[in-house]
């Protein structure tokens, strides 16, 4: 009888173990399988193609680069690291956008950031930037990357001081359907999102392109 009852309770352990085995393997795999759908909820792949073609004819980083895409909600992560040889998003962050007349600091275009590149309008400006100069900020981590406009949208960048950098007020998950807070036209970032995107920014040996669309 005693070794029977032994048994019996090993026979409940084993089973217990499978159990708790098989419920984390499958909680696992929706975890992977949700965070790859939130990933690839839209094709991009034609501005990757023309990204791709922009970057080699610059002599730009030809292995990745950064789209941000402003008609996504900004309580989202919307900002993209996208590889070129897979054709497909490996990092994804959130990033603020230009309260243009709107109170600095608030939320007032999360759905629909208004666009300019006009001095002083503190609006986001659409189109391809090139990543350059390291330097300090006097937001977040103290890090900030110059951007340099590349386009007829975008070209009064480095007169409205435009760069990258990261900001406290930046969350660094998804806060939908608040937004995120709104700054003069700069693309900010999470302090631990800046944290990996320098890291990967100072490895690179050419220049990266970070393409903004709307």
């Amino acid at each position: 009888m005693c070794l029977f009852g032994i048994v019996f309770v090993d026979l409940n352990k084993i089973i217990f173990v499978k159990s708790f085995i098989i419920s984390l393997f499958i909680l696992l795999s929706f975890c992977q399988n949700s965070e790859k759908k939130e990933l690839s909820k839209k094709d991009y792949s034609s501005y990757s193609k023309e990204a791709l073609l922009f970057c080699k004819r610059n002599k730009l980083e030809s292995t990745y680069y950064l789209l941000a895409d402003l008609s996504i909600h900004s309580g989202k992560k919307r900002l993209f690291r996208y590889d070129f040889k897979n054709d497909t998003i490996t990092s994804s962050y959130m990033v603020s956008h230009g309260c243009g007349d709107s109170m600095w600091g608030q939320t007032f275009t999360k759905n629909s950031p208004k666009i300019s590149n006009e001095v002083d309008s503190h609006c986001s400006s659409i189109g391809k930037y090139v990543i350059k100069e390291r330097g300090v900020s006097q937001w977040g981590i103290k890090v900030k990357y110059v951007l340099h406009g590349k386009d007829k949208t975008n070209s009064n960048a480095l007169d409205r001081a435009i760069v990258l950098h990261s900001w406290e007020k930046i969350p660094h998950g998804e806060i939908y359907p608040k937004g995120t807070p709104e700054g003069w036209g700069c693309p900010a970032v999470s302090n631990e999102a800046m944290r990996e995107i320098d890291k990967t920014l100072k490895q690179s040996k050419k220049p990266v392109l970070l393409w903004v669309i709307k």
